[in-house]
């Protein structure tokens, strides 16, 4: 097992991408912290996927909830090996129609609470000096502009360059900051994502989400668990000598 023996946060991990994460990690032999707004959810699948796993209420725009949790994963676990930046949020709306509100609540999830949670842990990590890995979850949607989906681009794109700039200051303390870009992914948030689409582009419920997928080179929408293999290998000493890299798991869409 790959990461036997291993410890990790993962943040929005009660579901889709998140919790399938959780899933492979632990059969890989880690100890995960899911990290979650839903307590409930998060706290049974942790208990599904057992090896002494356990469920954490975190909301990751509050600074003190971010340094609460990381004490609390070193305290239960002993101190932090991983850690997967996935919680994130997605809105969207015409150019001229977006809001301080929209931009505010997408880029306290996606990008203030992505840079801070990391800041944490790796501040943790160099305080045990064993090193460590962390994978941010960024986006296709972060390789370039949709006229629709403006703040959300722009936060993911942020996330890869978070992910490059963090990748870089942290590797000479043994910390590998890599990212993680998928594409379109059949999970609870495109029920969202297809609404508003619906509503922007005056389209039947589901159209979008079946275009989307049959637009996809691969064949299909992605699913949480095609994400897995990546986050695992990320994880891994496999990846000791990736440094400030953003992997697309995505079905083709996306060439860089």
């Amino acid at each position: 097992m790959r990461l036997q023996g291993k410890t990790a946060i993962i943040t929005g991990g009660a579901r889709g991408i998140g919790a399938a994460i959780a899933e492979g990690y632990a059969r890989e032999g880690a100890r995960v912290c899911v990290a979650d707004l839903n307590f409930t959810e998060a706290d049974a699948l942790a208990k599904k996927i057992g090896n002494g796993s356990f469920a954490y209420a975190l909301n990751v725009t509050k600074m003190d909830e971010i340094e609460a949790c990381v004490t609390e994963c070193e305290k239960r676990m002993g101190g932090i090996d991983i850690l997967v930046n996935n919680a994130a949020v997605f809105d969207m709306a015409p150019w001229g129609e977006i809001t301080e509100k929209s931009y505010d609540f997408v880029f306290s999830v996606n990008v203030k609470g992505l840079i801070f949670m990391l800041q944490e842990v790796a501040e943790s990590m160099k305080r045990r000096g064993q090193g460590g890995k962390i994978i941010n979850f960024a986006s296709q949607a972060g390789r370039r502009g949709e006229p629709l989906v403006s703040v959300y681009c722009a936060s993911k794109a942020a996330v890869i360059s978070i992910t490059q700039s963090a990748g870089l200051a942290l590797i000479k303390d043994g910390i590998n900051v890599n990212g993680i870009a998928p594409g379109v992914v059949d999970t609870p948030m495109w029920e969202h994502v297809d609404g508003l689409f619906a509503k922007y582009e005056n389209r039947p419920l589901g159209e979008k989400k079946r275009l989307v997928g049959e637009g996809v080179p691969y064949g299909r929408m992605g699913k949480p668990e095609d994400h897995v293999g990546c986050a695992v290998f990320l994880a891994s000493s496999e990846s000791d000598y990736v440094v400030a890299q953003t992997y697309n798991v995505d079905g083709g869409q996306w060439m860089s």
